[in-house]
């Protein structure tokens, strides 16, 4: 039964399995908002905890019930990129890589907001004082997965009949 799951399948399993165990060695490592250099002036592993959405969106923000609110549009949003990914032809090949990517990196995050209330960030990618914002695993999934699924809307051919 395992052997005939897709590759995609085993694609999305892969990637959130390496999110969760990255993450958990920065928690068990690293104290929150402490860092470690990796390459001087280039990247650290920090501990930060994303309490809001996408690139700390309502992070700052107080409302009562975040963890809850955070989690609902997580989750909602997983199942509407799975729903989309069932629309996919089965020769849409990179967009189905793309939205498997995408998949994972939600997935991953929304475990972390189910178990935390909160989606622990520790890649700090810098240069000089400029700082990109800290990111992890899931993140990396979903921003390759979009590229991706940009790729196959903008690049790959498909047939289009002739206009009449």
């Amino acid at each position: 039964m395992v052997r005939r799951l897709p590759a995609i399948v085993w694609i999305v399993v892969v990637l959130v399995l390496i999110d969760q165990i990255t993450k958990a060695m920065i928690f068990a490592s690293i104290a929150v908002y402490d860092s470690v250099t990796v390459i001087p002036g280039l990247l650290n592993f920090v501990h930060v905890r994303n309490e809001g959405v996408a690139f700390g969106l309502l992070n700052a923000v107080d409302l009562p019930y975040k963890p809850v609110l955070t989690a609902g549009l997580a989750l909602l949003a997983t199942a509407g990129i799975g729903l989309y990914y069932t629309q996919l032809q089965p020769d849409e090949r990179l967009a189905r890589l793309g939205l498997s990517g995408i998949l994972a990196g939600a997935l991953g995050n929304l475990i972390d907001r189910l178990q935390h209330g909160y989606v622990l960030d520790f890649v700090d990618v810098h240069w000089g004082d400029w700082h990109f914002w800290a990111f992890n695993v899931a993140d990396a999934a979903i921003s390759i997965g979009a590229v991706l699924v940009f790729a196959d809307l903008l690049l790959v051919k498909r047939h289009v009949p002739d206009s009449v």
